[in-house]
Order: structure tokens, then C-alpha cells, then sequence
């Protein structure tokens, strides 16, 4: 954890009060940041804070990394509906769901309110950094950070380059990261990047897999875990990710590309209007309710 006279960026903005940005959050106040979560709603918060409080626990069980004072952590994020609070900030990530209207609506307000010189990193899994860069005003500053979940347990971020995105952004998005104690790898902005044009196809190939009757979700996973030594199959990834975020992404990819292989499966298509997204609904390839 970095000493709290030596961090550049003491206060950070936080947009998005799902699962990504509260592991955001919380991986940010376990390295002494000030931490600032916007959300449209406070039932939305009041989850986001029963979430943060479920994340400290499994830190403190699971994390290999220094111990943490969990009442410091918590004190250190402040959850909000107010944009103005974001004025003082250092640096914003981004975190709303994979839909292009609700980013664009939300950068609006992240310009009306954050000083010019911040940075803003798009916590996204598909959409083009550069795309969202052209909406704002400060296109040389926007950086793309696609962080893994569970956010504080995993150690590597990918680092988006967008078309206008200066050598001085990237080299302070590669510090905020080092704050977080994450190591970054860059890469250029194309959608999906690498980590999804790749585990997109996957999972959704593995949703065919199960709609076509091939295997049983349990086996299609079993095999990835036993065969390739993966710790989690790619069915059992997707509840963790989220049914209708993956759904988003691989349609997001569809759009981008124009290529018949993201066609999205229509069983993951039908799940989602189930309102069987994973984990966070309880069910999805696995029922998660008695758990």
C-alpha cells in the first residue's frame, strides 16, 4: 500500500455502484484513496455498500496481499447520487452498464463538474475508448481500464490507447494503477481489446454448447477446469461477470465488427429477459440461492 503523503491521486471518483465499481472502490480504499461512488439511486447505493462489506470479508479470508483495517476501508468511500460531489476528485473511473446512451449521458455530467486536467478511464469490456473520448471534451485524456473481477483480488488491469489518447495520459494511468498496486498491460483500442474478443467467443460458444445439448453446464466446465487447468469454466465465468453484461458485450461486438461469430446465442439472449444473470440475480447456469 502506498504511504498516504505519497499518493498523486488521494481522491478518486467512482461512476458506477455495480460489481465492477465496487471493486473499484474497495481496491482503491485498501490502498489509501479517498473514494467517491456515484450511483442514480440510493437503493442502488445501500446495495453497492452491502456488497463492499461482502468484499472486505472475503478480502480478509481469501486476500494473499497486507492485511486492512475494514473500518478504515469503509470510512475512506463515500457512496452519493450527487455529481457535484465529483469536483474535487484527481481522477474518475468509469463503470455504467455496456450501453452507449447511458455512457454518453454520464460523461456529460463527469465534464460539467470535474476539473479539466482530470483523467478519465473507462472501465469498459467492449465499447471503443476512442468512441467515448470523441463525446467528451477532453478526447487527449481519456484512457481505457479494463479491470477483472473480483477487482481488489486480481493483479493486472488491461490499459486501453485510444486514437487521441496522449503519451502523458497513458504513463498517468499506468501510476494510478501502480497505486492500486495492479500491474498494466497496454494494448490498442479495438473492441472487446484482448481479454474479451477472445473470452467473449468463449462463453458464448459455451452457451451454444449447452443449447445445442452437447454437455451440461457442469461438464462443459469440468472440462476446461480439468483439461486446461482453468480455475473457473466459462459458464461459471459468466454468472460471475453477469448474464446481461455479457449479453451487452458480445453484442457490442456483433455491432463493431459486423462478423457472424459474435452472434449472440439466443439462449443467452432468452436467460437474460428471464432475469437469470448469475450470481447477482441468484440464478444463472447455476442456481446460487441456497448458497
Amino acid at each position: 500500500m502506498p504511504e498516504a503523503n505519497k499518493i498523486e491521486f488521494p481522491r478518486v471518483g467512482v461512476i458506477g455502484a455495480g460489481v465492477m465499481g465496487v471493486g473499484v472502490a474497495q481496491s482503491l480504499a485498501q490502498t489509501g484513496h479517498e473514494v467517491i461512488v456515484v450511483d442514480i439511486s440510493d437503493d442502488v447505493l445501500e446495495r453497492a455498500r452491502r456488497e463492499l462489506r461482502q468484499g472486505i470479508r472475503t478480502w480478509m479470508m481469501l486476500g494473499k496481499g497486507a492485511k486492512i483495517d475494514a473500518k478504515a476501508v469503509t470510512e475512506r468511500i463515500v457512496f452519493t447520487t450527487d455529481y457535484e460531489r465529483l469536483g474535487a476528485v484527481d481522477f474518475v473511473v468509469e463503470n455504467v452498464t455496456e450501453k452507449w446512451a447511458l455512457k454518453q449521458e454520464v460523461y456529460a455530467r463527469l465534464e460539467a463538474v470535474c476539473r479539466p486536467e482530470v483523467v478519465f478511464a473507462a472501465n469498459t469490456s467492449a465499447i471503443s475508448i476512442t468512441k467515448i473520448g470523441a463525446a467528451t471534451r477532453r478526447p487527449a485524456q481519456m484512457v481505457g481500464m479494463h479491470f477483472m473481477n473480483p477487482v481488489p483480488m486480481k493483479p493486472m488491469v488491461e490499459l486501453i490507447r485510444a486514437f487521441h489518447t496522449s503519451p502523458e495520459t497513458l504513463a498517468t494511468g499506468q501510476r494510478f494503477l501502480a497505486e492500486m498496486g495492479k500491474e498494466a498491460v497496454v494494448v490498442n483500442d479495438w473492441p472487446g481489446f484482448v481479454s474479451n474478443r477472445v473470452l467473449m467467443l468463449t462463453i458464448n460458444e459455451a452457451v451454444f454448447l449447452l443449447q445445442d445439448q452437447v454437455a451440461s453446464a457442469v461438464d462443459v466446465d469440468r472440462i476446461f477446469k480439468g483439461c486446461f487447468g482453468h480455475k473457473m469454466g466459462p459458464l461459471e465465468t459468466a454468472d460471475l461477470i453477469g448474464l446481461d453484461t455479457i449479453l451487452y458485450s458480445i453484442e457490442v461486438l456483433h455491432e463493431s465488427y459486423n462478423d457472424s461469430k459474435y452472434r449472440p446465442c439466443p439462449l443467452l439472449k432468452k436467460m437474460v429477459d428471464a432475469g437469470l444473470h448469475g450470481r447477482k440475480s441468484g440464478r444463472g447456469f447455476y442456481d446460487y440461492t441456497s448458497k
